[in-house]
């Protein structure tokens, strides 16, 4: 696994704010609300947002309002700060007032640099065009005396330019002509990219895109970077966004941007292990969680049904029927259930296995086993998984990510302790160290 370069290994949340609201009284008032953040509603990473949540004849005013709010908030906010100025790969113009706008916030006698963590660059293009974004930086550095490299870059890959120079990082960061290694997200911004690919749908909805998605973590995998997907903007669909970061979740992409304080608070727990684990069954090609009830695993829909007759078990499964002795039927469920276990049931798991390979052995089994009751029926399964050392290194992650959480987040420690329990916190903090 290629090393991270940055202290976050981690982003789950990534929330952008206008820096710069026309008509108001108080043009930077969703800045002081965001800055306000605490806890579960505070993002990893929070992103004033100086491109296209600002309106341009904003974006002057909102540069002065990232200065006065993030020098007067910055120190205690809990999350890092990452402005986003206006940049794009075929503007010089574009280009040049983001660098001033950089050049304004970080200077030193304005109070808002040494709470700010790094700059967020949209619409780049080709590697040359990341280079043009690099050196901006180190000349903001160098002007005001700030160590190279201090300020990190997160760039939105929202063009067919940027995400095919995602392949070219690991050639390009280390070398003496520029200062990379400064790279920390790289964020998909899909909207852009779908403009950009001349994409069309019926509906005109947005295409899902998984190949971007997968790409963006691939690249960031292979740059030491961290993978954030763009904007989920149907803010209702609480259902859709979380099976949008299960899905990214999967590809290794664990983290996303949000739209609202409610929006951090489902992407801040999503990555984090449940607190009780759960048995899921397949009725019939609809993934149910099972009910826990008097020491049993329940399922009481009409998709699938259990019957005990003198000879074994019939067991339905849609409009199928078949009739099975108790050995089969336990092989057959054993197929049609999964377990998704709590992050005690994980810190159980390796805890377990370092006490093992403490006394010299490089696997052991874990049995999983849970009484399933089907329509009034009950039957004993059990399945035996082999835990060796790359089964150990994968149920690391979440556990990884959580420790991460823990040390950078101290504002989530309550709300932590009372998901999980102040002893399986501790117990967390202490497997694979």
């Amino acid at each position: 696994m290629t090393e991270r370069r940055h202290d976050r290994e981690f982003v789950r949340t990534f929330f952008t704010s206008p820096t710069a609201v026309e008509g108001e009284a108080d043009s930077a008032k969703m800045l002081r609300r965001a800055a306000g953040l605490r806890g579960m509603q505070a993002p990893d990473v929070w992103v004033p947002d100086n491109e296209d949540a600002t309106a341009p004849s904003m974006r002057d005013e909102g540069a002065e309002n990232i200065v006065e709010v993030i020098g007067e908030h910055g120190a205690e906010f809990p999350g890092e700060i990452h402005p986003r100025m206006v940049w794009h790969r075929d503007s010089p113009e574009t280009r040049y007032q983001g660098f001033q706008h950089m050049l304004d916030i970080t200077d030193p006698e304005q109070g808002a640099v040494e709470h700010i963590d790094g700059f967020v660059i949209p619409e780049v293009g080709g590697i040359d065009d990341w280079k043009k974004a690099d050196e901006c930086f180190t000349i903001v550095e160098n002007e005001h005396g700030l160590d190279e490299g201090s300020l990190a870059m997160s760039v939105i890959i929202e063009s067919g330019e940027a995400e095919l120079a995602m392949g070219d990082l690991r050639d390009e960061m280390g070398k003496p002509t520029n200062n990379l290694e400064r790279l920390f997200l790289l964020v998909d911004g899909e909207v852009d990219y779908t403009k950009d690919m001349r994409a069309m749908t019926p509906t005109g909805e947005l295409p899902a895109w998984p190949e971007l998605r997968h790409n963006t973590s691939r690249g960031a995998s292979a740059a030491g970077c961290v993978a954030v997907d763009g904007p989920y903007d149907d803010i209702r669909d609480v259902e859709g966004y979380r099976e949008r970061m299960t899905e990214n979740q999967a590809k290794g992409m664990l983290g996303i941007w949000s739209l609202t304080p409610g929006q951090v608070v489902e992407a801040n727990t999503s990555p984090l292990p449940p607190k009780t684990g759960s048995w899921l069954l397949d009725a019939d090609g609809e993934e149910v969680e099972l009910a826990s009830e008097d020491g049993a695993e329940v399922y009481d829909g009409d998709r699938l049904s259990l019957e005990a007759t003198d000879d074994g078990y019939e067991l339905r499964v849609g409009g199928d029927t078949r009739e099975l002795t108790a050995d089969e039927l336990r092989e057959e469920l054993l197929g049609l259930t999964s377990y998704v276990p709590s992050m005690d049931d994980i810190v159980d798991s390796m805890e377990e296995f370092e006490a093992a390979k403490e006394a010299g052995r490089g696997a052991i089994a874990m049995t999983q086993s849970a009484t399933l009751r089907i329509g009034g029926t009950e039957i004993d399964i059990a399945k035996d998984r082999m835990w060796d050392e790359a089964t150990y290194q994968a149920a690391m992650t979440p556990i990884s990510l959580f420790q991460d959480v823990y040390e950078h987040r101290p504002d989530q420690h309550e709300e932590l302790a009372e998901r999980y329990g102040a002893d399986v916190v501790e117990r967390a903090m202490e497997v694979g160290l």
